[in-house]
């Protein structure tokens, strides 16, 4: 498996915490935790941004891809809205977390709480050339649901 290293800072709301790690040999996120100093209440329909404590500083040409938890998403509908977010390599501030509810029921968010998770990638980086024509594909201009499945 290939590794990027980078520097990631602690904040001080962040202290008790546990880093983000990966939870198996497997994973391809690493868990990002709540670091609210307060309990947050998401009624259904609501969202709200969870801070995480977390500052990094990632090498040129990477991202971070901040998506959310399957086991929140199923039992609780609770998702990220803007996902996957995407943390640029520049980007020097906080890593905050756009929780929803699309839930039934209020659910409550807690320190400490595994609320996201946070993938490193590669970034290629596009060179666009202008043309008068396209090459010709067999799906053409079809567009959703357009192949059946």
């Amino acid at each position: 498996m290939d590794t990027i290293k980078f520097q990631i800072k602690k904040l001080p709301h962040f202290e008790g915490l546990e880093l983000p790690r990966y939870q198996t040999e497997g994973s391809s996120g690493m868990d990002l935790l709540a670091a609210c100093r307060e309990d947050v209440v998401l009624k259904p329909g609501e969202r709200n941004l969870v801070p995480t404590g977390l500052v990094i500083s990632l090498p040129p040409r990477t991202e971070a891809q901040i998506r959310p938890r399957s086991g929140l998403a199923v039992k609780h509908g609770i998702t990220l809205l803007n996902t996957p977010g995407t943390i640029d390599a520049d980007y020097r501030g906080e890593i905050r977390i756009i929780l929803v509810n699309l839930g039934q029921e209020p659910f409550t968010v807690t320190r400490g709480m595994r609320i996201a998770q946070m993938v490193i990638a590669r970034v290629v980086k596009a060179e666009l050339e202008v043309a008068d024509t396209l090459d010709e594909t067999c799906r053409g201009a079809g567009g959703f649901g357009h192949t059946g499945h």
